[in-house]
C-alpha cells in the first residue's frame, strides 16, 4: 500500500476575511429591513465576515418587548464587482437579550395543585412508577388485601414509584427538615405522638398520617421523624409560684398586761419534788 498523504492532506482553515465593499454597505444594509418601521433599527454594532465576499451586519433593535436584539443583514457581491446584495435579514438575540423560558412538554410544566376541578390528567401506559396489577407489586399488604377482597387494580406502584414517592414526601414539607418540625422539641416527633396513624405496607416504617385535629398537618402523611408542638405528650411545666409571706407584725398598744396569782396549795418551782410514796 502506498503513501497517499498527498491526496488526504487535509485543506489548511484560515479565517474569512473581511471584505471591504461589503462592510461598507451599511446603509444598504439597514435600508433591506423592511419589516418594520426605519424608527425600530437603531445604531449599527458590527460588521462579521461569514465567509469570502460574505459579511453580516448587526443593528440595535428597538422593537418594544425585544430588549438586548439585533437585527442581522447579510450581503454579499460577485468576484470583481461592487455592487453588493442582500441574502437575507433576520432579528436574532444578544447575549442580554430578553428570552422566553424554554419549551417543555405538559407533563414536565405540571405542578402539585395544578389539577382543579373537572379537570383530566392522563396517565401514559409506559409510565416506570406503575406496573401491571397482574404483576407482583413487592408490597405483600397490597397483594394481602387484594386476594382476601377479591379486588384488583388494573395497575398498582412500582418499586421505582414507592421509592420516589417515598423520598418526595421525606423532603417536602411533612417531613424531618420542614420548618416546624426543626422548631419542635427533639422528642415530639410523629412515630412517637398518639395521634400518628401507620400507612400500610412497606411505607409503614417511614410514613403515616396525622389525626390531630389541632395540627397543622391533620390528615396529611407525614414521616415518623416529623414533629410539631402538637404531641400529645407534650407537658407544659407549669412552674410553683412562690407566695410572700408578709411579716408578723406585734401591736404591743392592743396588749393588756396582768398579774397572775398562784393557786392554793402550789409550790414553788425551786423547790424539790415530792414523791408520789405507794402504801
Amino acid at each position: 500500500m502506498g503513501n497517499n498523504g498527498w491526496v488526504t492532506r487535509p485543506a489548511a482553515s484560515r479565517a474569512p476575511r473581511l471584505d471591504q465593499v461589503c462592510a461598507a454597505a451599511v446603509e444598504v444594509a439597514r435600508d433591506s429591513i423592511t419589516e418594520v418601521d426605519p424608527d425600530d433599527v437603531g445604531e449599527h454594532v458590527k460588521a462579521v465576515a461569514e465567509g469570502d465576499r460574505l459579511v453580516t451586519h448587526y443593528f440595535e433593535c428597538r422593537l418594544a418587548g425585544y430588549r438586548g436584539w439585533q437585527w442581522g443583514v447579510t450581503v454579499t457581491r460577485v468576484p470583481r464587482s461592487r455592487a453588493v446584495t442582500v441574502c437575507e435579514t433576520v432579528l436574532l438575540p444578544g447575549s442580554d437579550a430578553l428570552l422566553a423560558p424554554g419549551w417543555l412538554p405538559w407533563q414536565e410544566r405540571l405542578k402539585p395543585g395544578d389539577l382543579g376541578p373537572g379537570d383530566l390528567l392522563p396517565t401514559a401506559p409506559d409510565d416506570s412508577r406503575l406496573t401491571p396489577g397482574y404483576v407482583m407489586s413487592d408490597d405483600p399488604a397490597v397483594e394481602e388485601a387484594s386476594w382476601e377482597l377479591g379486588l384488583g387494580r388494573p395497575r398498582v406502584l412500582s418499586r421505582e414509584g414507592r421509592a420516589d414517592t417515598a423520598q418526595r414526601w421525606y423532603d417536602g414539607d411533612h417531613g424531618p427538615h420542614a420548618a416546624i418540625s426543626t422548631s419542635a422539641p427533639p422528642a415530639a416527633r410523629c412515630g412517637s405522638c398518639g395521634f400518628y396513624l401507620p400507612l400500610a405496607g412497606q411505607l409503614r416504617q417511614a410514613f403515616g398520617a396525622c389525626g390531630n385535629f389541632y395540627a397543622p398537618d391533620d390528615g396529611r402523611v407525614v414521616s415518623a421523624d416529623h414533629g410539631c408542638g402538637a404531641h400529645s405528650e407534650t407537658l407544659v411545666e407549669t412552674g410553683e409560684t412562690p407566695v410572700d409571706e408578709l411579716r408578723t407584725v406585734y401591736d404591743d398598744s392592743a396588749v393588756e398586761a396582768m398579774s397572775v396569782s398562784r393557786a392554793p396549795g402550789s409550790v414553788e418551782s425551786a423547790e424539790p419534788a415530792e414523791p408520789y410514796g405507794h402504801p
